[in-house]
């Protein structure tokens, strides 16, 4: 962290470009530099900052900007004498000189010398952004810190000078200012710069005390350091409100004076030879069309299919393009080369246009800055047509027709003109065409709360396309399957991908994801009925900006950047969609935090197709709208547009039988077969089938696919499945294999204990299973309560109800208040027929404190049941079936109690024994028979 602020400090403090050398030069402190007080060892402690000294001093004179450092770091710690091993001190040869003034360890009364002792600085040219696409042409000085012991102070003391050609003499500085909690012995930021030259200075973080005085015909600036620690901010603040830790110096006089200065960089005036490759491009575009729009739009697609991004920031190459023939020849270029590139074609072709330069991050903080060319970081071309401004970025990618009137999101650019511009605002648009459209067809026939095939297919523009077509070439076939699973799972959920195609339109500038596949449409129970919400406008959208704090209450929220948005679902429902109905907002009237939503639903039958658009252009929510724009979205998300199942929607268990019988799943059985011959060698796809073939209760051949996945990959996960699928179909031994297996592989997991230790219990090893349990307990930790409450259900398996009451007490002593161990209680006490009255206080309990019920719903119709309280215990069930319709307990019971009670109840006792095989053993160890 200490050597990183010596880097920075080196790098931020100085300007940019001009020739110089690359060779380090060794040489004292120059003399307007105002030495740092010396650091004295023997006052050094164990308690002093790691960071002893941060000086930082620049002079702007002539042209040149001189920026000295001066840090001494504290190898206070084994780890901290590693990163102090290398001092890497970097430069552009281009703009100035790398000069070494002192490097040395103190050690004590001691001084080494490090320059003299030996090997000093090595220079090696390292391209270290080249991944980045950037080529900056910097130099690094490197020095392995040979000798350094814990406890030694390295002190080095180094300059950087440049002077930059093509700012016409003109200087800017940049200085970074440390802040709290960042621990300095002594820090500051020093500015000079003579009388005789017009120099500005900012500051913007709170708590800068920058002092000023004139002594010896030069002005002087001193910032005490560090800076107190920068208020925190909201996250979705506006860029404006957030204050930069840097002292700014220049010599321009305003926007204006910048603007002047880059404009001779991008004349186009001859750039363009008569008779050369681009003179041929542009008589191409201009026998194509001789509509201006189209010219345009033709010109830009020429810049940024042909020209890959490159930057380059090589021999004065910060603000100085190369030439639109160089870069043509190379094919490659920076924001600076496309940009003059695109201007010579555009001027070739008769279209008024003009460079201006941008920033990328700083957005309406611009305005703010003290005026220099090294407050942007961008360039792009402001183009005239037919009347209307558009804004066309080189760099960007894919842009046809449709896009050209897009806006790029800078906020605010500056005109490079001859005469001179202010800053001018740059509109906010929202984008013509989609950046991202989606279209899905799902085919949920099968049932409800059932998988169901899809098709889908992705379409993006811009960079991400240009990043799929270099994958459509380059990405191997898992990377493809990975980006399309991630992709599709963000835009409709959880999905298995069966196959997937990547494909690009050179015409539309399109990327294009095609995937099949199978995916789990997700059915939540409420107010009796299913519902499946099927939003793809508003239920993404989030907008909590927290103003709790009285100095945030004043800064409006930001939207962030402009998008559009389309979505064109089509979905064939369940029994040819008789009974389903759609709930929620069908249409909107108002903008949703600033966006524009439309949509429009279509029923043809069996199919529903939902359209949503979603069209943003960014910008902010003004403060005093924020409480009204929050209440809106909160509303809409309580409107979601959803399928809305029949009340009389048979159980899901009747739901399955009737597929079965009708071949309902043979699609889908089929698809999860493509997905294990896709990856053979991988478990997921052999575990998601097994999963739904037990979902339709074909356990056998659940149990096959499981031991081919435990072939693959053995887990503990997939053994306890397999031992419950065991058990349900009656084969204990095996049951007992894979729980043994899982206990090798995990013997600690708390779900591998519990099920070995009831497994022994059903089966009369009363005292095994007491023996794996009691041994968790003794060890103790954050599950003995609930391994207590095991020990008491396998006490009261065996019968022994004085024993399971007095351990199931304790367990509830040691974590009062837990709903599942007083729904534990609960049940135990139900299932033995003992102490029913505090059971149900119990089971009422654990009701009003959980915040899923039916469990404790349905051990508490268990107490009604024993009571013959039979009207309470069915309310009981009833509603917690209406929250978990497919449980087994609930089902089983329910048709138990309308047996006794003179009714029908066959339908619910065959609907629990398929949900679970061994029901009515477990039942009939309670006394419980129908």
């Amino acid at each position: 962290m200490m050597t990183k602020w010596v880097v920075a400090a080196l790098l931020a403090s100085a300007s940019m470009s001009a020739q110089a050398a690359d060779k380090i030069l060794y040489q004292p402190a120059p003399d307007w530099v105002k030495p740092a007080p010396a650091i004295d060892p023997a006052r050094i402690t164990a308690d002093s900052p790691v960071l002893l000294m941060l000086d930082n001093q620049q002079r702007l004179q002539d042209g040149t900007v001189w920026a000295y450092t001066d840090t001494a770091t504290r190898a206070a710690t084994t780890e901290l004498l590693g990163q102090l091993g290398t001092v890497s001190l970097t430069w552009q040869p281009a703009a100035g000189d790398l000069i070494v003034h002192r490097a040395e360890i103190i050690r004590g009364g001691d001084r080494i010398d490090l320059i003299k002792a030996g090997k000093g600085f090595s220079v090696i040219r390292r391209e270290q952004k080249l991944e980045q696409r950037q080529l900056d042409g910097m130099l690094t000085a490197t020095m392995a810190v040979e000798g350094l012991q814990v406890g030694d102070i390295l002190h080095v003391v180094a300059s950087i000078t440049r002077k930059d050609g093509a700012l016409g003499g003109q200087m800017q500085g940049f200085t970074p200012l440390a802040a709290a909690p960042l621990k300095i012995g002594f820090a500051r930021a020093r500015l000079l710069w003579p009388d005789k030259t017009a120099v500005r200075w900012k500051t913007y973080a709170d708590g800068a005390t920058p002092v000023e005085t004139v002594a010896g015909g030069y002005h002087e600036l001193t910032v005490p350091l560090p800076l107190p620690k920068p208020a925190d901010l909201p996250s979705d603040a506006p860029a404006r409100f957030r204050k930069l830790p840097v002292l700014e110096a220049s010599s321009f006089g305003g926007w204006e004076d910048v603007s002047r200065v880059m404009a001779p960089l991008y004349a186009t005036d001859g750039l363009i030879a008569p008779g050369g490759a681009l003179a041929a491009e542009v008589a191409k575009i201009r026998a194509a069309s001789p509509d201006p729009m189209l010219r345009t739009a033709a010109a830009l697609r020429l810049v940024q299919d042909q020209i890959r991004y490159l930057f380059n920031g090589m021999d004065q190459g910060n603000y100085r393009p190369q030439t639109p023939a160089e870069t043509w020849a190379a094919r490659y270029g920076d924001c600076k080369a496309k940009t003059l590139l695109l201007l010579a074609l555009l001027h070739g072709l008769g279209i008024e246009a003009e460079p201006v330069l941008a920033n990328s991050q700083l957005g309406d903080l611009l305005p703010t800055r003290l005026p220099t060319p090294g407050a942007f970081d961008h360039v792009l071309v402001r183009a005239t047509v037919g009347g209307q401004v558009l804004w066309l970025d080189g760099t960007d990618g894919g842009a046809r027709l449709e896009d050209v009137t897009d806006t790029p999101p800078f906020r605010y650019v500056l005109p490079v003109r001859a005469a001179g511009s202010a800053l001018i605002p740059l509109p906010m648009r929202a984008h013509a065409r989609p950046d991202v459209e989606l279209a899905t067809e799902l085919d949920e026939s099968a049932g409800v709360d059932l998988p169901a095939p899809f098709k889908a297919t992705v379409s993006v523009r811009g960079r991400i396309a240009q990043m799929i077509q270099a994958a459509q070439a380059q990405a191997s076939k898992d990377d493809i399957a990975t980006m399309t699973s991630t992709m599709l799972g963000k835009l409709i959920g959880s999905v298995t991908v069966v196959d997937r195609k990547l494909a690009y339109d050179p015409a539309t500038g399109l990327a294009t994801i095609s995937a099949t596949g199978i995916a789990y449409p997700e059915w939540k129970r409420r107010d009796q009925r299913f519902r499946s919400a099927i939003d793809h406008a508003i239920s993404d959208f989030t907008f909590e900006p927290d103003r709790s704090r009285t100095t945030w209450r004043a800064i409006p929220a930001g939207l962030g950047d402009g998008f559009h948005y389309r979505t064109v679902t089509r979905i064939r429902l369940p029994a040819g969609g008789n009974g389903y109905a759609l709930d929620g907002d069908q249409s909107f009237a108002r903008p949703i935090i600033g966006a524009t939503v439309t949509r429009t639903v279509k029923r043809d039958g069996a199919w529903l197709t939902v359209e949503d658009r979603t069209v943003s252009p960014g910008g902010e929510v003004a403060v005093e709208q924020i409480p009204a724009e929050r209440a809106a979205l909160a509303a809409a998300k309580g409107r979601l547009l959803s399928i809305v199942a029949p009340a009389d929607l048979p159980s899901r268990y009747q739901r399955v039988q009737a597929a079965r019988k009708l071949g309902g799943f043979a699609g889908l059985l089929a698809l999860y077969d493509q997905a294990i011959a896709d990856k053979p060698d991988e478990a997921g796809p052999l575990t998601e089938r097994a999963w739904f073939r037990e979902q339709i209760y074909d356990r056998p051949a659940a149990i096959a696919d499981l031991g081919r996945a435990l072939a693959i990959s053995p887990t503990v996960d997939s053994y306890r499945w397999r031992a419950r699928l065991f058990r349900d179909g009656g084969d204990n031994a095996k049951a007992f294999a894979d729980l043994e297996a899982a206990h090798k592989l995990e013997p600690d997991s708390e779900a591998v204990i519990r099920q070995l230790a009831l497994l022994r219990a059903d089966t009369g090893q009363t005292d095994a299973a007491l023996d794996l349990v009691q041994a968790r307990i003794d060890a103790g930790g954050e599950d003995k309560a609930r391994m207590m409450a095991l020990k008491a259900d396998v006490l009261a398996r065996a019968g022994n109800k004085d024993a399971a009451i007095a351990t199931i007490d304790q367990a509830v002593a040691a974590s009062p208040g837990n709903p599942q161990l007083l729904n534990s209680r609960c049940w135990i006490k139900g299932t033995l027929d003992v102490a029913l009255d505090t059971a149900l206080k119990d089971c009422t309990r654990a009701i009003e404190l959980s915040d899923s019920t039916y469990d404790a719903l349905d051990s508490r119709a268990m107490v009604y049941f024993r009571m013959n309280r039979l009207d309470d215990a069915l309310a009981d069930l009833s509603a917690a079936l209406d929250a978990e319709p497919d449980m087994a307990q609930s089902l089983y019971m329910r048709g138990v109690i309308a047996s006794k009670q003179g009714h029908d109840g066959k339908a619910d006792l065959l609907a629990a024994r398929t949900l679970s095989p061994r029901i009515d053993d477990d039942y009939r160890r309670y006394g419980i028979v129908p």
